[in-house]
């Protein structure tokens, strides 16, 4: 189940992940496991790369955006009103963004580190079957 602003956002945009897990195996237990192919995991790693590059696009648009919406339409209470809301939502929307872009960046820096022990251990595991 995803939880909170930034969840749902990310449900809305690329639904629920759980729907269709592919080819990664969960497992229980202590810290949670999964399992991939190498040739997957950079896969993997690049596709949060990419969407990374999408979250930083959304949130420079929404920068621009925010810089607008401080300008009310008009002089009167009711539009004063309007610009305030708007930059409410706006800066609620920056907020949001800078999540996703935090949670996806950090999640990137496990794959590599799960990447790289893979190919040590790999290494490792080769080196015993060398005569």
């Amino acid at each position: 189940m995803i939880i909170g602003e930034a969840g749902a956002a990310a449900r809305a945009l690329w639904g629920d992940v759980f729907d269709n897990p592919g080819r990664v195996y969960g497992g229980g237990g202590k810290g949670g496991q999964f399992k991939m192919d190498p040739e997957e995991l950079s896969a993997v790693i690049r596709q949060w790369e990419d969407l990374i590059d999408k979250i930083v696009d959304d949130g420079q648009k929404i920068r621009e955006l925010a810089a607008l919406s401080t300008v009310a339409p008009g002089k009167d209470p009711a539009s004063g009103n309007f610009a305030s809301t708007s930059s409410d939502s706006i800066i609620a929307l920056l907020n949001q963004n800078d999540s996703m872009r935090k949670y996806a960046q950090d999640y990137i820096k496990k794959l590599k580190a799960a990447q790289s022990k893979t190919v040590v251990t790999d290494q490792d595991l080769s080196d015993t079957f060398k005569a």
